[in-house]
């Protein structure tokens, strides 16, 4: 028996070192290598969607107005931050393609400038959030009950002063993550998110402070991840030789080749999560029960994505450190091999989850009303999640890693305006197909996304914006 078991391994493993080195393999970066740098993103994500589901399952326990009042801020939260953790995009790119040139000096003077910069921009975001947090509440949610925008005022007040903290652990996972030390990003994250946890334990469950607890245990988790993430650049990474004094000096070059890809990133997270906060509205108009199903259907759809996030992550160090090195036919085949990869890892997550989702649903305590929209709503992404996703934004993630950052912006935002927003209001209030519509242009629009980011990546205009 234990002989059979031994063959039958053996015969898995000689199969799994083939396929990683028919798809993965190069002289850039072996596929040894390319799975360190997967991996560590596969659990980070998958321990990031489980504890968002856990800490949500603990709001929700608060009630209805909770889950809303959180799901609105979240939205955005979102907004706000990617446009800090877009600089920090850039200095993963920036980064990366040192790292594919063989410059590790420049790589890790890089670290410290896109650490100032982000840090900077969420000081500013902060300081607006608290000088109106009632003006941007109702300007945005203004249709929303009372008790809920009671709640989000509280939310949005913690979640603002977490913004510089959160800002260095960003750039700092980032940068590693150009590195290609996805491990210690992955710690970071782990840290960060268990610490979050427990807060929400003891201030939730235990204390009773709804809300509120949520908001001082984002405050104190994001406190101590950006201490421990500067300790680890400082101390553990001392082989970069990056000081302290590093974080308050300023470099034209760098910051103008980090800027490059982090103000149009910027710009179409800008205008995408602005996007995201329209459709917001539109939920909002549909009721508690539509907000509730839409809260909770995302964070059980983040659940099926997990190795799609790890993907997306994993493709800017690669395809970075390969445009860094000049191999632009590497990048290529290396991108193929993720999207195919992504596919049929997304297939698997699903038909392991899908028969779970009444058991998932549960966690959330939600009305009868809002657990049958949920449970609806699911249906509609299924056939979009594995056919399209992958190139919708996986794809900009490798054109952004060569540099091609300002295409990428246009495309994004023109999809998404012009699709998800004018398109699910139509359905959703126009046409009166409440929150299935309003996920029906969502899926409309990966299509799209995904058919003129295929489009440019076959061809050879993205190749002429290597950074360094």
């Amino acid at each position: 028996m234990k002989l059979k078991e031994t063959k039958v391994g053996s015969r898995i493993v000689t199969w799994f070192q083939n396929y990683m080195t028919r798809n993965f393999d190069s002289e850039i970066l072996p596929w040894q290598r390319v799975l360190a740098i997967y991996i560590p993103l596969l659990v980070d994500q998958a321990f990031l969607t489980g504890m968002n589901l856990i800490n949500s399952s603990m709001v929700s326990s608060s009630g209805a107005e909770a889950v809303s009042a959180v799901s609105m801020v979240d939205s955005l939260n979102f907004f706000l931050t990617n446009l800090f953790i877009a600089i920090a995009t850039g200095g993963t790119v920036v980064v990366a393609q040192y790292i594919g040139k063989g410059d590790k000096s420049r790589a890790a003077k890089t670290i410290s400038q896109a650490v100032t910069s982000s840090v900077m921009i969420a000081v500013v975001i902060m300081v607006v959030i608290n000088l109106f947090p009632n003006q941007t509440l109702n300007l945005l949610f203004g249709s929303a009950e009372q008790k809920i925008l009671d709640n989000a005022y509280i939310y949005l007040i913690g979640s603002s002063i977490s913004y510089p903290f959160y800002a260095v652990y960003q750039a700092s996972a980032g940068a590693l993550r150009g590195l290609g030390d996805t491990k210690a990003s992955m710690v970071m994250s782990v840290v960060m998110n268990c610490a979050y946890l427990v807060g929400n334990i003891i201030l939730i469950q235990v204390l009773q402070l709804g809300v509120l607890g949520v908001s001082i245990a984002m405050v104190c988790s994001r406190v101590l991840v950006s201490i421990l993430a500067l300790l680890y650049l400082l101390l553990k990474r001392s082989d970069l030789g990056i000081k302290f004094k590093h974080f308050f000096t300023f470099d034209g070059k760098l910051q103008k080749s980090i800027l490059y890809i982090g103000i149009p990133a910027g710009t179409e997270q800008l205008f995408f999560n602005g996007g995201k906060i329209l459709v917001q509205t539109f939920v909002v108009m549909l009721g508690t029960m539509s907000i509730t199903a839409n809260a909770i259907g995302n964070n059980l759809l983040n659940m099926w994505q997990i190795p799609m996030f790890a993907a997306q992550l994993c493709t800017t160090t690669i395809i970075g450190q390969c445009v860094g090195a000049g191999r632009y036919d590497i990048a290529r085949q290396y991108l193929k091999s993720i999207n195919r990869y992504t596919k049929f890892i997304t297939g698997i997550m699903m038909i392991i989850f899908i028969p779970l989702t009444p058991v998932l649903l549960g966690l959330f305590h939600p009305p009868a009303e809002a657990a049958h929209k949920t449970m609806l709503l699911l249906l509609i992404p299924i056939i979009g999640l594995v056919t399209t996703w992958p190139a919708s934004f996986i794809t900009p993630n490798a054109l952004r890693a060569a540099g091609d950052a300002v295409y990428t912006t246009v495309a994004a935002l023109i999809s998404m305006w012009s699709i998800r927003v004018v398109l699910g209001y139509v359905l959703g209030i126009v046409c009166g197909l409440d929150i299935y519509g309003v996920w029906l242009a969502m899926c409309i629009e990966w299509c799209t996304r995904a058919a003129v980011f295929t489009w440019r990546f076959k061809g050879t205009k993205w190749q002429k914006h290597k950074l360094v």
